[in-house]
């Protein structure tokens, strides 16, 4: 049974996002994704204020680094946010974006490594252990969290072959990047499943989606996301997987430049229609029931703003489950 939730990326205002996400939960969303973005809003206070405001559904903190904030931080954060919403809070990890890390001044090494480690922390400290751990990267020395808490699911966000797998080897669950066609979820979660030799584990994927009538409205909702997302090397798979030709390296000089005008040339609506989830009531819900179909069993719906829209797109969606 695929799950359809909505992700928060930290760019509305705080009595927007609460507006946004008590609409979402009147319409059946199952969950909210809130990202961790440098230089955006602070995600633990987001998920606090949707935690107090809406009753039902879960909140997952998306993707915490471990480069710019340390397992027992994470740990802390997530059992005091539980603490106040018993059994309502996820944790997702992830080495974070490159280019803001990039900006703050912070390089990701031994990704991998890194990753297992922060896994292997927060679900000790999380377990309510006395945690002794003598890891490449980390070190905890006789601790454990006060109040004791209880597990909190931990979701990995990947996606390079080396996280997929890890992903399937030490995660509770996965989470795939916004943008992703088809093919590359696909493909993704064929290793995320090498890695897991069988364990169950949730696959969730961002998707961005969008209904409008006509349905170039949807097609251009998220060209300037697209392009965004799309500059980044490690899509070139994903774009070559769904069998569309995009100019990298033009469309990078063009989002450095802020020349959004010709970054959003050079999103083709081609390439909408194979990265996203926009169109037409029946396109979209088309759309979504083939990421469902690729294997995702949460559909996190991305880019919505505001309540009404986020209400539309929901009662449209919702139909694919």
């Amino acid at each position: 049974m695929v799950q359809t939730s909505v992700a928060f990326d930290g760019r509305i205002p705080v009595s927007q996002l609460v507006d946004q996400a008590c609409t979402a939960e009147a319409a059946g969303a199952a969950a909210f994704w809130v990202s961790s973005h440098l230089f955006l809003r602070d995600p633990f206070t987001m998920a606090s204020a949707l935690l107090v405001a809406t009753a039902r559904a879960r909140v997952t903190l998306m993707a915490l680094s471990p480069y710019v904030l340390h397992p027992v931080h994470m740990a802390m954060a997530v059992a005091t946010l539980d603490e106040l919403a018993p059994g309502r809070v996820v944790l997702c990890v992830g080495a974070g974006a490159p280019g803001d890390l990039a900006d703050a001044g912070v390089e990701p090494t031994r990704r991998v490594r890194t990753l297992r480690e922060t896994i292997e922390v927060t679900r000790a400290l999380l377990a309510g252990e006395r945690v002794t751990y003598q890891g490449a990267v980390f070190r905890i020395h006789g601790r454990r969290l006060s109040p004791t808490p209880q597990p909190i699911p931990i979701f990995l966000a990947a996606s390079g072959v080396q996280t997929l797998t890890l992903a399937g080897a030490v995660a509770d669950g996965v989470v795939l990047s916004a943008g992703a066609s088809v093919e590359f979820v696909r493909w993704s979660l064929d290793h995320v499943e090498r890695g897991s030799k069988g364990r169950p584990l949730r696959r969730a994927g961002l998707v961005y989606a969008a209904v409008a009538m006509p349905r170039e409205a949807a097609l251009g909702r998220y060209r300037r996301n697209l392009a965004i997302t799309l500059r980044g090397d490690h899509h070139a798979r994903n774009i070559a997987l769904a069998g569309g030709t995009l100019d990298q390296g033009a469309l990078r000089q063009a989002v450095a430049d802020e020349d959004w005008r010709w970054a959003e040339h050079l999103i083709t609506d081609e390439l909408v229609r194979r990265h996203t989830a926009a169109g037409t009531a029946e396109e979209m819900r088309a759309r979504l029931a083939a990421y469902h179909a690729a294997g995702l069993d949460e559909l996190v719906l991305q880019g919505l703003t505001a309540p009404a829209e986020t209400a539309a797109t929901l009662h449209a969606a919702l139909a694919v489950a």
